[in-house]
């Protein structure tokens, strides 16, 4: 086969696929083919766009290190890890909704003591972050391993400034209560601009798109028996609300920050200057294939 034109150059790559190692390695190639090639042909791009096309990837891949994937900001910022996130989670099933993990999370955070202040000495106002975990049913699931990680007071993660503060900050993992509860104090989090010092910033630029998501708390909480969750909990009323970069805002993962004053807080913990107050009660989807796996949820 030889001789391609705009109009057979498409079913002569798919030809060639057809010996694919399986079936789901050929869907996807297909399906990749089909649609580059529509683009393509839809956008009818000059040399120097394919070119320009070509370096923006280059560039992205270049940018991607230990502590930063520019990649993921590319999918996030384009709303693909969004769709990922939707086509997996269509369950029905009465749970808290997820969101994007985001770029910040650290695999071996800090094993801490419901109660625990995690601000790592970050200045900024006080937090008190309680919940609840439970399964579909309401039943409280004891012993589930709870993620927490957050901005600073400027929008900045402990993994960003490692080098000033020296160690990691305002992240731990938690065993919930026999009542399935967590708890924990640290800093109000602020609304932050993804990384745009790259390809990605340069691209929303270009978008006329600006950078920010919206002040938030990560979770991520696992337990025997149900679907991991992956979450964040929104800072009612922040401007990005309704703009957030990467498309996660879900009015079910709004909550209130509550201003609280000095006194005695909700743990009984008495505190000498005004705080603020986050609860949310979350809900796992049944999942009972994790089950049979104890130490992928020992390293949840």
């Amino acid at each position: 086969m030889r001789n391609f034109n705009e109009f057979t150059i498409t079913n002569a790559v798919m030809e060639r696929l057809k010996d694919a190692r399986d079936a789901r390695m050929h869907q996807i190639s297909a399906a990749l083919v089909r649609h580059l090639h529509a683009f393509v042909r839809e956008v009818e791009p000059t040399f120097a766009e394919w070119e320009a096309g070509i370096d923006f990837l280059t560039r992205t891949g270049h940018f991607c290190n230990d502590k930063r994937q520019e990649f993921i900001l590319l999918s996030d910022t384009l709303g693909v890890s969004m769709l990922v996130d939707a086509i997996n989670h269509r369950s029905a099933e009465a749970a808290t909704e997820t969101t994007v993990l985001g770029p910040f999370f650290v695999q071996h955070a800090p094993e801490c003591a419901l109660g625990a202040d995690i601000s790592g000495g970050m200045p900024g106002e006080p937090l008190l972050i309680t919940g609840s975990v439970r399964g579909s049913d309401g039943q409280p699931l004891a012993g589930a391993v709870v993620d927490i990680w957050h901005s600073d007071s400027d929008g900045y993660y402990d993994v960003q400034q490692l080098d000033e503060i020296g160690d990691l900050a305002m992240r731990g993992r938690f065993r919930t209560d026999e009542n399935g509860g967590v708890r924990c104090w640290s800093i109000r989090p602020a609304a932050y601009p993804i990384p745009h010092d790259g390809p990605v910033g340069r691209m929303l630029e270009a978008q006329g798109r600006h950078p920010w998501r919206p002040a938030h708390v990560h979770f991520m909480i696992a337990a025997p028996g149900h679907e991991k969750l992956v979450t964040h909990i929104f800072a009612s009323g922040d401007r990005y609300l309704d703009s957030d970069v990467v498309f996660g805002v879900k009015d079910s993962l709004i909550g209130a920050f509550a201003e609280k004053p000095a006194g005695q807080a909700a743990d009984g913990r008495v505190i000498r200057r005004p705080y603020c107050h986050l609860h949310h009660d979350f809900r796992l989807r049944p999942d009972p294939a994790s089950a049979a796996n104890p130490a992928e949820f020992a390293s949840a």
